[in-house]
C-alpha cells in the first residue's frame, strides 16, 4: 500500500510521514525523540538500525534489521528510480537503498528533507542582481535548501518565470504535484540522471524561463549546458561538486563553469611585459556563473562578486578576493571583505622541542602529494609522514578544531597547525612560520617577517618596482630568500651589516 497524503500543517507533520514508513517498533522509539531534529535513518540488512541526529547517533533497536523489515519500508515509499532513489509524495524526504550485486534491496538511508523559510538573507541581495549564481559546499551544508528558497524568492517575490530542473525529486519533493515550499516555480523532472543536460536544454527550448535553477551539476555535458543556457541570457541558479572555488578551477570536468583553464606559451617579449615565465596557466572564457558562493556551514559563506577576477587572481598564485558573510543566532549578517593578499597565518603552538633531521609534518585530512610539492618548491628542510607518531608537527583544517583524533595527537607530543583551507599557499604559510620558529625567531617576530614578506611581493607584482626588505640577520635573510624563491621571485642581498638587506625583484625566475 501507498501513504496517503494528509493536509499537513508544519514541518512536524512532514517528518510523521517518514516516520510512518518503518516498522513499529522503530517508530516507537523514534516518536520519543525530538523529530524536528532528526536528519535521517539508517537500515542496513544484518544490523542495528539508527537514527542520526546533528550531535548523537541513537540506536533505535537491538534486533537487526530483517529482510521483512526493509521489505516493509519498500511497500510504502514511492518508486525507485535508476539513481535508487525514492520519496514520499508532495514530501521533500529522500529515501535511498543499497542493493546486493543481484539488484535486491539491503539497506535504506531514509533522509529528513525539511523547506526551511528565510533561509537565504544572506544570499538575497545577490539574487536580485540577475546574475548567474553557483553555490559550492560540502554534502549537507545545505545548498539544496538555499536552492528551494532561492527558487520560491524568485517566482514569489520577484515576479520571475522559474524553472526547477529536478534529477532525483529532491528540491521539489516526490510525487507529479511539487512541494508548496517551491512557491510558484514550475519544475521539470529528469527520468534519467544522465538525462540532466538534455532537460536543461528541453526547459529553454519550450518554456521560456527567466530562470533555471539546477542542483548537482556533475558532468561536462551538463556544464556544456549550462553555458549554452547563460549565453541565451537565462539566470542560472546551481551547485556544483567542490568545496572551494579552487577546488573548481582545478575539476578539468567542471573548470568551464568558471571559464575554463588552458596552458598558454608567452613570447619573449610578452613574458618580459607580463614579468612573468613563458608557460603560464590563464582563464579560456568568461565564466558561466558571474558570482561562485562557497558555503562553509549553514549560516556561513564567501560570496565572489566577480568570478572572473577571483579565477584570475587564483592563477596568479593569490587567494582570491571575497566577501565573508555569517548570521548569528538573532538574525543579524555580518559582512566582512576579504583582502586580495593571503591572510594572516594561523596561530601557531610554542616551538617544537630541538630535533634532527628534517621537521617531518603529518597533513591530517590533507593532500599529501600537495605538501610534498610545497616543501620541494620551498628549498626547506622538511619532509611529510605517513603518521602523527611520526611527526612533529600535525597539519590540519581549522574547521576539524574539534576532532577528537587530533586532540589526542597534541597528547602524543606533536605540535599542531591549522590552516584553513586544503591549499598550497595555507600550507607555505604555516611551514615559513614553523621554519622561523626552529631558526630561535619569537612567534609574534615570525608573523611580522612573513606578512613584510607577502607585503612586499604583492606590491612587486601590483606595480612591477623593486622592494626593499627591512635589515635582518644573515640567518633570518637565508630564510627570506627560500620564502621568496617559493613564490617564483628572485632576491639580491644589498649593503652591509648591519643593514644588509634583501631586495625582491620585479622579474620572476625563468
Amino acid at each position: 500500500m501507498k501513504i496517503s497524503r494528509k493536509p499537513v500543517s508544519s514541518e512536524q507533520d512532514d517528518t510523521l510521514l517518514l516516520v510512518a514508513t518503518l516498522p513499529a517498533e522503530l517508530q516507537a522509539v523514534l516518536h520519543k525523540l525530538q523529530l524536528d531534529q532528526l536528519l535521517e535513518v539508517v537500515m542496513d540488512l544484518g544490523r542495528v538500525p539508527e537514527a542520526r541526529l546533528p550531535d548523537q547517533v541513537v540506536r533505535l533497536s537491538e534486533r537487526a534489521v530483517s529482510q521483512e523489515d526493509l521489505n516493509h519500508v519498500s511497500a510504502l515509499v514511492g518508486e525507485f528510480g535508476v539513481d535508487n532513489r525514492a520519496g514520499i509524495e508532495r514530501t521533500l524526504h529522500r529515501i535511498s537503498c543499497i542493493r546486493n550485486r543481484k539488484g535486491l534491496i539491503v539497506g535504506f538511508t531514509l533522509r529528513v528533507g525539511r523547506a526551511v523559510f528565510g533561509s537565504i538573507e544572506l544570499l538575497r541581495d545577490l539574487i536580485e542582481t540577475g546574475q548567474s549564481i553557483l553555490i559550492l559546499g560540502r554534502p549537507g551544508v545545505g545548498k539544496t535548501t538555499k536552492l528551494r528558497e532561492m527558487a520560491r524568492i524568485l517566482a514569489d517575490d520577484l515576479h520571475k518565470r522559474v524553472i526547477i530542473i529536478d534529477t532525483s525529486n529532491e528540491i521539489a519533493g516526490d510525487g507529479d504535484i511539487p512541494h508548496p515550499g517551491i512557491g510558484g516555480a514550475r519544475r521539470m523532472q529528469v527520468p534519467r540522471p544522465e538525462r540532466q543536460h538534455a532537460v536543461m536544454i528541453e526547459a529553454v527550448e519550450n518554456h521560456m524561463p527567466e530562470v533555471i535553477v539546477i542542483d548537482e551539476i556533475g558532468s561536462e555535458a551538463e556544464a556544456m549546458a549550462a553555458r549554452t543556457i547563460a549565453e541565451r541570457g537565462v539566470q542560472l541558479i546551481g551547485t556544483a561538486h567542490g568545496n572551494a572555488l579552487e577546488n573548481l578551477i582545478k575539476n578539468p570536468t567542471l573548470s568551464d563553469l568558471v571559464g575554463g583553464i588552458q596552458v598558454v606559451t608567452l613570447s619573449d617579449e610578452e613574458a618580459r611585459r607580463r614579468r612573468t615565465t613563458k608557460t603560464v596557466s590563464e582563464r579560456r572564457a568568461p565564466p558561466t556563473f558571474e558570482i561562485v558562493v562557497e558555503m562553509t556551514d549553514r549560516n556561513e559563506l564567501i560570496v565572489h562578486r566577480d568570478t572572473a577576477a577571483a579565477v584570475d587572481a587564483i592563477l596568479r598564485g593569490f587567494v582570491s578576493p571575497g566577501e565573508h558573510r555569517e548570521q548569528s543566532a538573532n538574525g543579524q549578517i555580518h559582512v566582512r571583505e576579504k583582502e586580495l593578499q593571503p591572510p594572516p597565518s594561523p596561530v601557531v603552538p610554542e616551538s617544537p622541542p630541538p630535533r634532527e633531521g628534517p621537521l617531518r609534518i603529518y597533513p591530517y585530512a590533507l593532500s599529501r602529494d600537495l605538501l610534498e610539492r610545497v616543501i620541494r618548491s620551498m628549498h626547506v628542510e622538511a619532509r611529510s609522514v605517513g603518521s602523527p607518531e611520526q611527526a612533529d608537527v600535525v597539519m590540519a583544517l581549522r574547521s576539524r578544531s574539534d576532532d577528537q583524533r587530533l586532540k589526542r595527537m597534541i597528547e602524543g607530543g606533536a605540535q599542531l597547525h591549522f590552516i584553513k583551507r586544503n591549499t598550497a599557499n595555507e600550507m607555505r604559510r604555516v611551514i615559513e612560520k614553523i621554519s622561523y620558529l626552529i631558526e630561535g625567531a619569537a612567534e609574534d617576530e615570525a608573523a611580522e617577517l612573513v606578512a613584510e614578506i607577502e607585503e612586499a611581493i604583492g606590491k612587486v607584482m601590483r606595480e612591477g618596482i623593486e622592494v626593499s626588505l627591512e635589515p635582518q640577520t644573515s640567518s633570518v635573510r637565508r630564510m627570506q630568500h627560500r620564502i621568496i624563491s617559493g613564490y617564483g621571485f628572485l632576491a639580491q642581498s644589498i649593503g652591509r651589516e648591519p643593514d644588509r638587506h634583501l631586495v625582491i625583484q620585479p622579474s620572476l625566475q625563468e
